[in-house]
């Protein structure tokens, strides 16, 4: 199943755009978010309440906002005013985090039970952590580890 937002259910309902509430708590510091895009697209913000901000957005504005920063030639996204590299296993961790986090949301995990056993993918995704902040494996093996832990 090819998770897009533009797919039908479920696999709209599983994409990054998707509006599920949820909220990440890492290293004494709580981030409310509207959706997995507003998450991801809010570590690349140094500034703690640009942060905030950004992980309200959802969808395409989250996309959007994220877009124009330069995080990838040294490689470092932002926790709460500090860094963290994005090769690291912090920055592992703290996907783990967000995803579990997610999985909350009844929403979320309905659609992602729906999906039942198919193989999860997401063919518009890129392969390499230098070019995006959640490469198609983290992404999907992510969410199939979480259904398999939910079935």
């Amino acid at each position: 199943m090819d998770i897009g937002s533009k797919h039908g259910y479920p696999a709209s309902a599983l994409s990054n755009f998707a509006p599920h509430p949820f909220v990440v708590e890492w290293r004494n510091f709580t981030l409310e978010c509207n959706s997995m895009e507003g998450f991801l697209q809010s570590l690349k913000f140094k500034n703690p309440n640009m942060q905030k901000h950004v992980a309200t957005l959802v969808g395409y504005m989250a996309k959007k906002i994220g877009r124009e920063k330069n995080w990838k030639f040294k490689g470092i996204l932002w926790w709460n005013g500090e860094p963290i590299d994005r090769y690291s296993i912090d920055y592992q961790e703290l996907l783990d985090v967000a995803y579990n986090a997610l999985v909350k949301n009844q929403s979320f995990l309905k659609a992602l039970l729906a999906s039942k056993n198919a193989v999860l993918t997401h063919r518009m995704g890129k392969t390499s952590a230098s070019e995006t902040v959640l490469t198609q494996s983290e992404f999907c093996s992510r969410l199939m580890k979480i259904r398999a832990n939910h079935s």
